[in-house]
């Protein structure tokens, strides 16, 4: 007994390794005795008479390098393994690296079996093919930075409205509007509905879906707060497997009451992409450098360039009219009435110096009835517009929103959806505004600042026809 007293004794005189993450350890000014860095191992290199271990647990993109006595080499010391490592943090002599961690034990936490592992030492792999494994892919060095990314920039988004006095609104993901009046919805039922016959009874007594944009709710609130916002995950069920699009994806949306200018809406978007970007380039650069060095070598200059910048405004009129005289020739015959397709958007950012674009007032016919009639002639326009950036095309899109009671009856009238909306046309007989707001798509921002190509790689999970891995 009297013996295990003095181990207890001996135990609580030692030092207590400190936990560090390795960005921590990194970025330690100061060398420490008893330091405790747990990760995955990301190369091993066993010599005569010192091992090497880089581990890395996601806290940035530069791993960790540990030394160590190959008398602590064990065979599940593995690629991919992970471990815990404790020992003296030093000065490195290497120029690359500020410290280094001498180990003095190394414990394998969860051994990896390197050869049915897809993922391989020192390899680059494609973005294509880590896309196969999601629930693997983000310890590949171009996820992780990605997801760093995403994680610094929602962040920014969040700070970007609350420090500009916008409320952050949860609106709901299951909702029984159409938003766009598009019809590319997913339609909710239950396990045991899916089993029955058509004629069927609802969960929620009416159809319900998922939610293809949270603005309708926000114009709700924007009653109440002049200046509000969502982000979260909206739905559309496009047959569709381009490098544009998915079914689940990420949007931005604000809603601003007591504004009559189309310009007050341009300048929040144009801020908020500014912001945001500056701010992922000041506390990611290292991981934004991966993507600018090795997928999109001259992004970095031209989104340096668009931050100097203003962005331009055209109208659609204009716009139609810069496409009839393009040199080239388009799939989609460029008409006034028409839609842009991805094509004409590309054009028309390349035509204005590749940069970012406003598209403003577009036809009527062509927009969702709660856009502002511009009550204009012989053609005839709502206060619409998109945002289009080089390479990807649309990035942004908003309008003015139609607050006159008798012109928003009469569009819903002629469209059949009076009794659906009814607590819409509330909103414009209860304290009605003029109000606008936009939404932006997470996903295609990310895209567009790093410069990636298809847009299934800048989410963790993509969702997309005919794929729902996980």
């Amino acid at each position: 007994m009297l013996g295990g007293w003095r181990a207890l004794r001996r135990c609580a005189s030692l030092p207590r390794a400190v936990r560090l993450r390795v960005r921590e350890a990194l970025g330690a000014r100061e060398p420490a005795d008893a330091v405790r860095v747990q990760g995955w191992v990301r190369s091993v290199r066993s010599q005569k008479e010192i091992l090497f271990l880089h581990i890395n647990d996601g806290s940035s993109l530069e791993s960790l390098q540990v030394v160590a006595d190959p008398s602590l080499e064990k065979r599940d010391l593995t690629f991919g393994s992970a471990v815990e490592v404790q020992g003296k943090l030093v000065k490195s002599p290497h120029r690359m690296q500020n410290m280094e961690l001498q180990a003095e034990t190394i414990h394998v936490v969860g051994p990896c079996d390197i050869w049915s592992f897809p993922l391989k030492m020192k390899e680059r792999h494609p973005l294509e093919y880590v896309r196969q494994f999601p629930h693997l892919r983000c310890r590949n060095n171009t996820l992780g930075a990605l997801l760093r990314i995403r994680s610094e920039a929602t962040a920014g988004i969040h700070s970007f409205f609350q420090n500009n006095g916008y409320v952050h609104i949860h609106t709901p993901i299951i909702t029984s509007n159409d938003c766009e009046g598009a019809g590319e919805l997913f339609q909710i039922e239950t396990s045991s509905e899916a089993k029955e016959s058509a004629e069927k009874t609802h969960f929620f007594n009416v159809p319900a879906f998922l939610t293809v944009s949270g603005q309708l709710h926000l114009e709700a609130m924007a009653g109440a707060f002049t200046h509000v916002f969502t982000f979260g995950p909206t739905f559309r069920a496009e047959n569709s497997q381009s490098r544009r699009h998915l079914a689940e994806f990420y949007m931005v949306e604000a809603e601003l009451s007591f504004t009559e200018s189309l310009q007050d809406i341009m300048q929040v978007m144009e801020d908020l992409f500014k912001t945001v970007t500056s701010t992922v380039l000041s506390k990611c650069p290292r991981d934004v450098e991966l993507f600018h060095k090795y997928i999109a070598p001259a992004q970095k200059g031209r989104l340096e360039q668009i931050l100097k910048h203003k962005f331009m405004i055209i109208s659609y009129s204009e716009a139609v009219e810069i496409l009839k005289q393009a040199p080239q020739t388009f799939t989609f015959k460029p008409e006034w009435g028409c839609d842009l397709q991805t094509e004409h958007e590309k054009y028309l950012v390349k035509h204005c110096g590749e940069v970012p674009v406003f598209v403003i007032n577009y036809p009527y016919n062509l927009k969702p009835f709660y856009m502002r009639d511009n009550e204009d002639g012989p053609q005839h326009t709502v206060a619409a517009v998109d945002l289009l950036v080089p390479g990807v095309g649309e990035l942004c899109g908003g309008s003015l929103r139609e607050e006159r009671l008798p012109f928003l009856e009469s569009r819903l009238q002629r469209l059949g959806l009076t009794d659906a909306y009814q607590w819409y046309l509330d909103l414009r007989k209860f304290g009605s505004v003029p109000h606008g707001g936009f939404g932006m798509g997470f996903e295609r921002y990310l895209q567009y600042i790093l410069g990636v190509d298809n847009i299934k790689d800048v989410i963790p999970f993509p969702r997309f026809s005919h794929s729902c891995l996980l």
